[in-house]
């Protein structure tokens, strides 16, 4: 009798299939845009994915400094960190933030949706996000993604 395996493959570094995509943020929610950029560097929107691996894609974000936020959270959200010194907790407001570094605030939201752990970390480093429409990774011919927001 001819029977057909119905074995589970698990997805490791070479059989992932990793693709470029491009996401352009302009005009998108921050929260919104950083879900859908964490699902695609984790791979959930693979049939293949697998948990303890990285078998997400590589994410390059474009117009970063466009992001929008909804109500006053452009006043009222504060990003906090910490020195390592007595008295050392910092705190910037958003717009100061997208002042200063306009890639932060998308990066740091994708970061706190990633798994707390080394395969979070490892993914991360998948991300690329420019405040601009200009990019270097041109030569890997990114595949233009579009949420339905």
């Amino acid at each position: 009798m001819d029977t057909l395996s119905y074995k589970t493959i698990s997805a490791n570094k070479e059989n992932a299939d990793k693709k470029w995509l491009l996401v352009d943020a302009e005009g998108q929610t921050l929260g919104r845009v950083a879900s859908e950029i964490a699902k695609l560097l984790r791979g959930k929107h693979k049939p293949n994915f697998t948990p303890h691996a990285d078998c997400g894609d590589y994410v390059v974000v474009i117009n970063a400094a466009k992001v929008a936020l909804t109500g006053n959270k452009m006043l009222e959200k504060k990003y906090m960190w910490y020195t390592g010194y007595p008295g050392g907790q910092r705190t910037r407001s958003a717009r100061d933030m997208f002042i200063r570094k306009p890639h932060a605030p998308i990066e740091e939201a994708v970061r706190g949706m990633l798994p707390k752990n080394s395969l979070g970390r490892e993914v991360f480093r998948n991300l690329h996000v420019y405040a601009g429409a200009d990019h270097k990774h041109a030569a890997q011919q990114p595949q233009l993604i579009s949420f339905n927001h």
